[in-house]
């Protein structure tokens, strides 16, 4: 079956003039991001738009890099015939795919000091990926500082206020959890490496391996009944109560009957 996130249409729109490209997934988004690219983002939509201010020949130069780019990396690609290209550069793998490569070592990881290790390259103090964050925010807001324009200087201080107090809250927390990891020194137990030897004890006469059978899911509790209305103007259908907004008037509700002496 065809994935129809693996289909873009790359094209300049017959009533804005604008150089669009809709469809993709995010890692397609993030190529055109890549090549100069600018997000809409909208509640059923997520396209791409050429920046303005370009030059045509820029325009066209944007819009074949994209084709190229994308069609490189094996997605289909509709275009116009200014931006068709049997170009396919090379693909290398982004910087962000080294930090995203900490994820499967703590998804892989067998014991606390495995886990340990890949959060050390998070909140290392000196050349962490958070203190290098840090820089980073530091340095857009310098860059900020020297634009001179009426809100550049409030992003400016936006920029520093995140890294002074979110980004440290994030880093001491990580390093917290990173700390009490380190101290551990206990296996995960879902998380065994399996040696491929069977003990003589084990029961199981085909069995390859010692390794436990999965843990057992438990069912889900069953819901709770709604609370006690007891207190309500009907005591003797407890819970089943009817609802106060679908109830009679007042005035015409049966009053019980007196008893005669």
């Amino acid at each position: 079956m065809l994935r129809t996130d693996r289909f873009l249409d790359i094209r300049r729109d017959p009533h804005s003039g604008e150089l669009l490209a809709r469809g993709g997934n995010s890692e397609a988004h993030s190529i055109l991001q890549r090549v100069g690219f600018i997000a809409v983002v909208r509640v059923h939509e997520t396209y791409h738009r050429a920046p303005t201010g370009l030059a045509s020949d820029d325009e066209s130069r944007l819009g074949t890099d994209a084709v190229a780019r994308l069609r490189a990396a094996g997605y289909h690609v509709d275009c116009d015939a200014v931006f068709d290209t049997d170009s396919r550069p090379a693909n290398y793998l982004p910087l962000g795919a080294s930090v995203a490569h900490l994820a499967e070592r703590v998804r892989e990881a067998t014991t606390t000091d495995e886990a340990a290790d890949a959060l050390t390259e998070l909140t290392a103090a000196h050349d962490g990926i958070l203190a290098a964050l840090d820089e980073v925010l530091t340095a857009t807001a310098d860059f900020h500082d020297e634009l001179g324009g009426p809100s550049d200087k409030y992003i400016a201080q936006r920029l520093r206020h995140i890294a002074d107090e979110h980004l440290r809250v994030i880093h001491g927390d990580l390093s917290y959890l990173r700390n009490k990891l380190a101290d551990r020194h206990a296996p995960h137990p879902r998380r065994s490496t399996c040696t491929g030897e069977v003990p003589s004890t084990e029961q199981e006469r085909s069995a390859v391996c010692a390794c436990p059978p999965p843990p057992r899911t438990l069912p889900a509790p069953p819901p709770r009944w709604p609370p006690d209305c007891a207190a309500d103007s009907h005591p003797a259908q407890g819970h089943h109560a009817r609802p106060r907004h679908l109830r009679a008037p007042r005035l015409l509700r049966r009053r019980p009957r007196r008893r005669t002496p």
